[in-house]
């Protein structure tokens, strides 16, 4: 099978590294990639934001599967227009994409299908918005509708907090995203990800992850796209998972497939587990990023076939098989993410892979044949062990032998299961 993979992150590498491993692939292309990815896969120059770019490359290639790693190509239709054309794609159309695209969509879709989750309001312009805010009192959360590269949230303590975060979406900050607002209740509890495969009609659940969103050690400081991450998360009982599947993640599906957008593709379910249960905080229409490289690393079964299901309506004998180990991650950013930073910084080393050990690539290029950083977060030092503690001390021990002057990174992921662990 000849597979193009869409886009050029952490998320992206660890999807071509286990797509690469696949006894069904006859050649995988990658666009746009990056130095890592092109270590599993032909690196290929298209805009991948021209819909129509990729489908005369897919032509001209007789390209049999597209993988989208991304969610602006969703949001923009790329899967539609590669449907069309009698392409079979890994990603959701663009109306179903809408599940990430907008916020509030989202939360419609829970009101009207029953899915748990917290109370909100929308709203169009900053004074009614800030005027609920006032009503409901912190803490609460305050949303940009649309996609912001995972910042157009604030989880707010205060008033003030909330009242300018309100402010600040519509000041423009976020670009059309922010043009509405979802204003919703906080909830209490510990965050999970869970992740499934969808082909319509059938779900098949992967696994669960936790996240790190804060910059800084301790959970603190702004949020980033995202920091760290491991898998599985210990709050993910199989009872929680269980009830996640039945209350969350199969009403969503019926529910797309009733409103007339059946989903395909896989749904990530950001999740707060309280003390009644699993509750939807928001929903991704493509695998996490860094949880996609804990998954990647944990899974037994063989990706292509599986996605390839999703994106042809069988999964239904679909299986996915697991690793017992935990596996975590740590993101590498350039000093001054999620705020300005350096670009092209020098790379000079990256520890080599092992079986229980893999860097990914996440913003990084090749520049006079030389490693640099190009991007916010650019290496993720990812790690397999016996449990979370053990996959940490592999991780930042590998980390350490990472030789890049600008990079900085959390000392503290996996903090959650470890104390876990030490009770």
């Amino acid at each position: 099978m000849k597979v193009l993979l869409i886009g050029s992150g952490g998320r992206e590498h660890a999807l071509a590294w286990k797509l690469a491993q696949s006894p069904r692939l006859t050649a995988l292309y990658a666009a746009p990639g990056n130095p890592g990815i092109a270590e599993e896969a032909t690196l290929v120059d298209i805009d991948t934001a021209d819909n129509a770019a990729v489908l005369a490359f897919c032509r001209k290639e007789t390209i049999d599967f597209v993988v989208v790693g991304p969610e602006a190509p969703l949001v923009a239709g790329l899967a539609d227009t590669l449907r069309d054309a009698g392409i079979a794609v890994f990603g959701p159309s663009a109306a179903a994409a809408q599940l990430e695209g907008s916020k509030g969509f989202t939360k419609d879709i829970c009101a009207k299908y029953n899915i748990p989750t917290g109370a909100y309001q929308r709203f169009t312009s900053a004074e009614p918005a800030k005027a609920y805010v006032r009503e409901q009192g912190a803490p609460i959360v305050i949303k940009a509708d649309g996609l912001a590269a995972g910042k157009g949230v604030t989880v707010a303590m205060t008033l003030d907090e909330a009242l300018d975060a309100v402010d600040s979406c519509f000041s423009g900050i976020f670009g059309a995203a922010g043009a509405e607002v979802v204003v919703e209740a906080y909830l209490d509890g510990e965050e999970a990800s869970f992740f499934c495969l969808c082909d319509g009609k059938t779900a098949l659940a992967l696994a669960s992850a936790q996240d790190h969103k804060r910059v800084g050690d301790g959970d603190t400081g702004p949020n980033t796209g995202g920091m760290g991450a491991y898998s599985p998360a210990p709050v993910m009982t199989p009872d929680m998972v269980e009830r996640t599947m039945r209350e969350i993640i199969e009403p969503t599906i019926a529910g797309m497939a009733d409103s007339g957008h059946p989903f395909t593709g896989v749904l990530f379910a950001g999740l707060m587990i309280t003390p009644k249960g699993p509750e939807l905080i928001e929903y991704n229409v493509r695998f996490g990023d860094p949880e996609c490289q804990v998954l990647m690393m944990r899974l037994k079964s063989d990706l292509l076939p599986l996605l390839h299901a999703a994106a042809t309506g069988t999964l239904a004998s679909a299986r996915a098989e697991w690793r017992d180990e935990a596996a975590l991650t740590v993101v590498m950013a350039s000093k001054g993410y999620p705020g300005a930073y350096e670009k092209n910084t020098p790379i000079a080393a990256i520890p080599r892979a092992d079986t229980e050990t893999k860097v990914f690539h996440a913003g990084t290029a090749l520049k006079d044949g030389h490693l640099v950083a190009t991007g916010g977060r650019v290496l993720n030092v990812t790690a397999m062990g016996g449990s979370v503690s053990a996959a940490k001390d592999k991780a930042y021990a590998a980390l350490d032998r990472v030789e890049w002057g600008n990079g900085f990174c959390r000392r503290d992921i996996g903090w959650q299961a470890v104390e876990r662990e030490k009770a």
